[in-house]
């Protein structure tokens, strides 16, 4: 969703638009007729964006992986969707993951179209050559980034680099995480030095140099190419000129898009157009807070009371990653006429109902000891005090400079090469934490985990990073260690399963493409 007006984005690759008479030759726009010169190309790389962010499904990109999340059980909500994650009642004919393997696989097929398409504008000699060749490489990022998250999440999906025209050309899976991992890392090393180190004016939010190497570490993490990943990051570190925002919460306000440690985001904006919201508000926003300051919304999901107790109190992320007070409706006014200040604490009840850690009903309005609550309200993804939910303004930021120091310091660990404590301890310094030293290979793992869960919760990162690092009924297995943990918590009816540590693929898919085979666990 870059900031330029939509257009036709592409959707009139196959769309017929007008014809003068049906029995003439008609007048199609497609694919071959339309994407004539480098800037018509670059009007169709804009829907690829288009796809990372609100793009065309109300369950979008981001919104879909806030329910898979649900699986870790750290993040908990009361809807069905992420309830049957959270209880492990997870199946092939799930909605939200038809959702996300289409809107994935949809756009990668642009993708292809869109790198088959430069090539051959390229070999006609068209002019704007450079334009061209940053377009390309752009959908070759994006095709990258769509891959990525469809293996972090699925093992062996489907793989194709060409453009799916009909039922004659459906990919298989067989092989598909290493074909896709192959890929990503050709790709991403072959457009480093294409793509820009920046943008300015209405190009802002498109792929960068940048961009494509921090993906490109976490490629290598997932692929566990420590050295690979290690000397990525090092060229990022050393010539990316990127340090971390002393304030922990300008990662995710509006008045730091774009800037600081955010490498990569999806641009959002009502006020530019009023169909590019942000709408993962409506379903964090707390449920008592007043619609006048921005209430409005479904109030699916919060993090968990146990969850919200792993922060260090002192810890200087809290106020960026969690609601620590507002303004409640659910008491009625205080003396003042006004609605009463809630505020977090330990001390409050908590159950995972719907009402279970919010401020109790029949609390004081004018006793603040009474006006405490224990959910874990998510203030990354929530605007407490904006007038209309479907006014948000929040880009959705998916690559930060803090997940390339973690990869960092994953990478020296595991490989025994360089320093394993900088970039982790450059992380703490900026929570206010003390840094870590001494600790051998296993202990410094662990730690990392740990860090990159609390660093990066409710960006929906912890259950696809614990699962790459877990087997289950393994030595190591941080995701089984966090399930297990929310059942004894929470006396929650599920079973950890091998279930657990791998989406099924989509029963639609399984059905229609006889080229694929469903993961053995389901």
């Amino acid at each position: 969703m870059i900031r330029i007006p939509r257009l036709i984005l592409v959707f009139a690759m196959l769309i017929p638009l007008a014809c003068e008479e049906l029995d003439e030759n008609p007048d199609f726009i497609t694919q071959e007729n339309f994407f004539s010169t480098a800037e018509q190309l670059e009007l169709g790389i804009n829907a690829i964006y288009d796809g990372i962010g609100y793009g065309q499904n109300w369950e979008n990109h981001f919104y879909d992986r806030y329910v898979f999340e649900c699986l870790v059980g750290y993040q908990v909500g009361w809807e069905k969707g992420p309830l049957d994650f959270q209880n492990g009642n997870v199946n092939p004919g799930d909605f939200y993951i038809r959702s996300y393997w289409e809107i994935s696989y949809r756009n990668i097929n642009r993708a292809n179209a869109i790198i088959e398409k430069a090539d051959e504008l390229k070999e006609e000699g068209v002019s704007n050559t450079a334009l061209l060749d940053r377009v390309k490489a752009e959908a070759m990022f994006l095709r990258a980034f769509y891959y990525y998250n469809l293996v972090r999440y699925f093992d062996d999906v489907p793989f194709t680099t060409q453009r799916t025209e009909s039922d004659q050309d459906l990919p298989s899976n067989e092989n598909g995480k290493r074909n896709a991992l192959d890929l990503i890392e050709g790709d991403l090393n072959a457009i480093t030095d294409v793509l820009p180190e920046a943008y300015t004016g209405t190009d802002v939010g498109r792929a960068t140099k940048w961009a494509s190497l921090a993906l490109l570490v976490k490629a290598y993490l997932l692929d566990e190419k420590w050295n690979e990943a290690r000397t990525t990051a090092e060229t990022i570190m050393n010539e990316g000129g990127f340090a971390l925002f002393e304030d922990f919460a300008h990662n995710f306000d509006v008045e730091h898009e774009n800037s600081g440690e955010r490498i990569f985001e999806a641009q959002v904006s009502a006020a530019a157009n009023a169909e590019e919201y942000n709408n993962h508000h409506s379903h964090f926003v707390p449920a008592d807070l007043p619609n006048s300051l921005g209430g409005v919304g479904w109030h699916w999901l919060n993090g968990t009371k146990a969850f919200r107790m792993k922060y260090d109190p002192d810890d200087r992320r809290i106020p960026g990653t969690f609601i620590t007070e507002y303004p409640s409706n659910r008491v009625g006014v205080n003396a003042a006429g006004e609605f009463p200040i809630v505020r977090w604490s330990e001390d409050a009840p908590y159950n995972l109902s719907r009402f279970g850690g919010m401020v109790a009903a029949d609390a004081d309005p004018d006793n603040p000891e009474t006006l405490i609550f224990s959910n874990g309200w998510v203030s990354k993804l929530v605007e407490v005090g904006i007038a209309n939910a479907n006014l948000t303004e929040r880009n959705i930021v998916y690559l930060r400079f803090a997940d390339v120091l973690l990869g960092h310091s994953e990478a020296a660990n595991e490989s025994g090469t360089g320093d394993p404590y900088f970039g982790i301890n450059e992380v703490r310094r900026r929570a206010g934490l003390d840094p870590l030293s001494g600790l051998s290979q296993s202990e410094l793992r662990d730690a990392i985990v740990e860090e990159r869960v609390l660093e990066f919760a409710f960006e929906q990162e912890t259950y696809p990073e614990l699962k790459r690092k877990s087997t289950f009924g393994g030595e190591q297995d941080y995701l089984g260690d966090y399930i297990q943990e929310f059942i004894d918590t929470y006396d929650v009816d599920r079973t950890l399963s091998p279930r657990d540590y791998v989406l099924p693929l989509p029963l639609n898919e399984v059905l229609g493409n006889p080229n694929v085979q469903q993961h053995s666990v389901y």
